[in-house]
């Protein structure tokens, strides 16, 4: 079991905040493809994806936001506590203060076959959408593995107004 235990991948992401009408708002994305298509609650995810030795965790984060919705972050980086999803693959993640307009975001894509078993290609966005949430709502629709995340950000984020 430990030897599967070290197999297991791993994914890097990137929790963006505002500030918006004095509330805390969180950036999360829909995935795309067929699976996902009907999905709703459960399936929103911290822009994320899996990343090996040859980059760092954090610049892993920083290019897979980029590949998912085509915006290039900077700021400070806040490392969250990394959490394991209910796969097994664990998953590292920063927050960030920023703002991005959801109607603008790009996403990289990805080539299956579909129908099953047609023997046809098609391509699907990796991310369908993406879009600001309270973080009352993020947390019903989030992956549930990852409203640890969401907890750790309301905990620890300091607001010029104090929160």
């Amino acid at each position: 079991m430990e030897g599967s235990e070290i197999m297991k991948k791993q994914s890097a992401g990137i929790l963006l905040y505002r500030m918006m009408n004095k509330k805390l708002e969180v950036f999360l994305v829909h995935p795309g493809g067929p699976f996902w298509k009907n999905k709703d609650v459960g399936a929103w995810t911290i822009p994320k994806g899996e990343f090996d030795g040859n980059e760092t965790a954090l610049d892993a984060a920083v290019r897979e936001f980029r590949e998912e919705t085509g915006h290039v972050l900077a700021g400070s980086f806040h490392a969250l506590a990394p959490i394991r999803q209910k796969g097994g693959k664990q998953v590292f993640a920063w927050a960030v203060a920023g703002d991005l307009d959801p109607a603008t975001i790009v996403s990289n894509t990805f080539e299956m076959e579909w129908p099953p078993r047609s023997g046809r290609k098609q391509t699907f966005p990796e991310v369908s959408k993406g879009a600001w949430f309270d973080l009352e709502t993020a947390a019903q629709i989030i992956n549930p593995a990852q409203t640890a995340l969401l907890e750790e950000l309301n905990n620890s984020i300091t607001f010029p107004d104090g929160k």
